[in-house]
C-alpha cells in the first residue's frame, strides 16, 4: 500500500506491466504447483505455444503493413489454395476457415469493398454465389508471402538444412498426433474464441 494519499482528479499510479516469465521460470512455477509435470514435455509445448503466438503477431504486423487484416489474409490464402481460378462459394470458405456463414458474409463484404475479392452469382446456378480473388487480392497475397518468406528464413537462419529437415519432420509428427486426437480442431470452435 502506498503512503501517498490519493488526490482527487489525479489517476492512481498503477504498477508497470510485468514481463512474461522465462520458460525456465514458468516451468519451475508449474512444477511447484503441479508435481506430476514432465519438464521436458512442458518445455517443448510452452516453447511451441510462445513461438506460435509471436509468429502470429509478426505475420499480423506484416499484413497490416499491406492494409489487410489477418482475417482477410486467411480468406486470400484459402482462395489461392483452392487453385486457379481462385473461386469458392461463401459456404465453402466459411467451412474451411471454421467460421459461421454470417461472419464469412461480413468478411467478404469488407474484402469486396476493398477490391480484394469479387462476389457474383454463378452463371450455371443463379442461386449460388461465387467469391473470386481479384488481381489486387492476389498481389496482396504475393506481397504477404514475400514478407513471410523473408521472416521465416531469418527465423531459421541458425539451423542447418539437415536440422530444418529434422525439425520439420518432428513437428509434422506432433501435428499428425493432434489432428488424429482432435480432428475437428482445424478451425475455430464455438465457445473457445
Amino acid at each position: 500500500m502506498s503512503d501517498t494519499p490519493e488526490q482527487p482528479g489525479r489517476p492512481t499510479p498503477t504498477a508497470a506491466p510485468t514481463a512474461e516469465p522465462s520458460l525456465d521460470e514458468q516451468i519451475a512455477a508449474y512444477q511447484r504447483e503441479f508435481r506430476d509435470l514432465d519438464p521436458q514435455v512442458e518445455q517443448v509445448v510452452s516453447a511451441l505455444g510462445r513461438l506460435n503466438r509471436r509468429m502470429n503477431v509478426a505475420y499480423g504486423r506484416q499484413v497490416a503493413a499491406l492494409g489487410i487484416s489477418n482475417a482477410e489474409w486467411e480468406v486470400l490464402k484459402t482462395l489461392v489454395l483452392s487453385g486457379a481460378p481462385y473461386r469458392l462459394g461463401p459456404g465453402e470458405l466459411a467451412k474451411r476457415l471454421g467460421l459461421t456463414p454470417a461472419a464469412m458474409t461480413h468478411r467478404i463484404d469488407r474484402m469486396a469493398a476493398d477490391g480484394l475479392v469479387t462476389r457474383d452469382r454463378d452463371e450455371t446456378n443463379r442461386v449460388r454465389v461465387i467469391v473470386e480473388l481479384t488481381d489486387e487480392g492476389r498481389a496482396k497475397w504475393l506481397e504477404a508471402m514475400r514478407m513471410a518468406t523473408n521472416f521465416e528464413e531469418e527465423l531459421l537462419q541458425d539451423l542447418s538444412s539437415e536440422e530444418r529437415g529434422v525439425l520439420g519432420e518432428m513437428l509434422i509428427r506432433l501435428l499428425r498426433r493432434v489432428e488424429h486426437a482432435q480432428p475437428d480442431a482445424g478451425g475455430r470452435l464455438a465457445g473457445l474464441d
